[in-house]
């Protein structure tokens, strides 16, 4: 009985020293570390990235962020909190873009206040636009015999039911919305890279642009792949001979479906409803 408690306090002891060199180690800088964000799929919620954005820019043992996106976009709300947690990241760490297979419309949103946007040659970037899609059910709903009755306090209170086409007015009033949610992308891309309102303008017609015409552009920094990414990283934060990358791993949990993220997310996206998308729409 003796040696079995001995041996339980031995085991205790060293959790307890490894968890005080883990928690030291996390607070006190030791080495050139790059951490490696992933930002994946459409852009529906903001919450997890910049959790994670602000966990490595506060801890001093991170030099430089890597952001890994791979999008074609989404909300227009989720791409400018990214867009923000970003620019606020970089007063403290270097921030370097790695663009994977996509990286358009919000995807090109929330890379632009980068340090350096590394893009592959073959990458699908750009798309700087507005769309919002509002379906239309008004004939089926004839067909069916089935009508709706709208009760309302203001004749715009309606605007983009989908029980009913948009009158001109309607669509002239969403089209300003459009137009200024579209402007806040021009403004975000032409300060964030330096460049004149007016020729990011002439870019921002919802159009894609290869990695390699990006870079011409100079909507890209560098054609190169992740690796070359975490190396320019590490050098741009002074980090001596290959960096040491690190990363959150996203696993699929339980308690997330509980929670209601994902069925949040769902309703979200496959409910009909007037929605601003800084998207990539083929």
């Amino acid at each position: 009985m003796k040696k079995v408690l001995i041996f339980f306090l031995t085991i205790l002891g060293l959790i307890s020293i490894l968890s005080f060199i883990v928690a030291f180690t996390h607070k006190i800088p030791l080495g050139g570390k790059v951490a490696l964000v992933r930002i994946e799929g459409m852009i529906l919620d903001s919450r997890d990235v910049i959790e994670e954005l602000k966990d490595y820019s506060e801890d001093s043992s991170i030099k430089a962020v890597v952001l890994r996106i791979d999008s074609p976009g989404g909300g227009v709300a989720p791409s400018q909190e990214i867009y923000e947690e970003i620019k606020k990241l970089k007063e403290k760490k270097k921030v370097v873009v790695s663009m994977g297979s996509v990286a358009a419309s919000g995807g090109y949103y929330i890379a632009s206040p980068a340090d350096l946007i590394v893009a592959n040659s073959g990458t699908l970037t750009g798309s700087i636009g507005v769309i919002m899609e509002i379906p239309n059910f008004e004939g089926l709903m004839e067909k069916i015999g089935v009508k709706s009755q709208i009760i309302k306090s203001g004749k715009h209170k309606d605007i983009g039911s989908i029980f009913k086409s948009m009158t001109d007015e309607d669509k002239k009033i969403l089209q300003s919305v459009l137009d200024d949610v579209h402007d806040q992308f021009i403004k975000a891309v032409s300060e964030s890279r330096g460049m004149t309102y007016e020729y990011v303008k002439e870019l921002a017609d919802g159009r894609v642009f290869t990695g390699k015409k990006a870079k011409e552009l100079g909507l890209v920094d560098e054609l190169g792949n992740l690796e070359d990414a975490i190396k320019l990283a590490g050098e741009l934060a002074g980090i001596k001979g290959k960096p040491r990358v690190v990363s959150k791993k996203k696993e699929f949990s339980l308690w997330n479906v509980i929670r209601g993220n994902f069925p949040n997310e769902f309703i979200r996206e496959g409910f009909p409803t007037i929605r601003l998308k800084y998207m990539l729409t083929p």
